[in-house]
């Protein structure tokens, strides 16, 4: 996987989020070699644990009341509604339990595929934090990563994607998502990328 980086581009981790997105069995379950993904996004919640980057643990789970609500015209989401692969409490819906989540963490739990439709203001929270810049990592890339990332450059986030820390059911759609569609409003970098592209200075670590 090629990275493409703009010249200068740095992270100022006190300002930036990492976005973990629906790293639970349900999605895990569906790409190839998951425990790769996954052993990167636990690199990357390191990076972010040590630099006091904020983190974000995002989830798709439907309560009884969030699937009754799912319209027949919604042709993905009537589906899972209708098949109850991902109803809340369920272990298919819990983050995995490699991904240690803290106090400060902030927990989304989204009804469709954008982090930023759930029981949770995603936006109203980044704001509070004083977060312009977005890490992305997730599944499925032309799930919830590609749709989270349609929605922040429209609301004008500075967006880097983990591609090895990233995954979707059909590697050739990853593959061109990340070298053709991806880096038209993205950065594309590989977690080891995240140490070399974080300003410099003492990390305001987080407990």
């Amino acid at each position: 996987m090629t990275t493409t980086t703009a010249t200068g581009a740095a992270i100022d981790p006190g300002r930036t989020a990492l976005l973990l997105m629906d790293f639970q069995p349900a999605a895990l379950g569906a790409v190839p070699d998951p425990e790769s993904v996954l052993a990167r996004a636990s690199e990357a919640l390191a990076w972010a644990r040590s630099h006091g980057t904020h983190v974000v643990f995002v989830r798709v789970a439907l309560t009884e009341a969030d699937a009754a609500a799912v319209p027949t015209r919604n042709k993905a989401f009537a589906r899972v509604a209708a098949a109850g692969h991902l109803t809340e409490g369920t272990p298919a819906t819990a983050v995995h339990e490699s991904l240690e989540l803290r106090e400060h963490d902030l927990t989304v739990r989204k009804i469709r595929f954008s982090a930023f439709v759930g029981d949770t203001d995603l936006r109203a929270e980044l704001r509070t934090r004083d977060v312009d810049t977005l890490v992305l990592a997730g599944l499925s890339t032309s799930g919830v990563v590609l749709t989270t990332l349609r929605q922040a450059a429209d609301e004008d986030y500075r967006l880097f994607v983990l591609a090895d820390a990233t995954a979707d059911p059909d590697p050739e759609v990853h593959q061109v998502l990340m070298e053709k569609v991806f880096p038209r409003q993205a950065d594309i970098v590989v977690t080891a990328d995240l140490a070399a592209l974080s300003t410099a200075g003492e990390p305001a670590t987080r407990s």
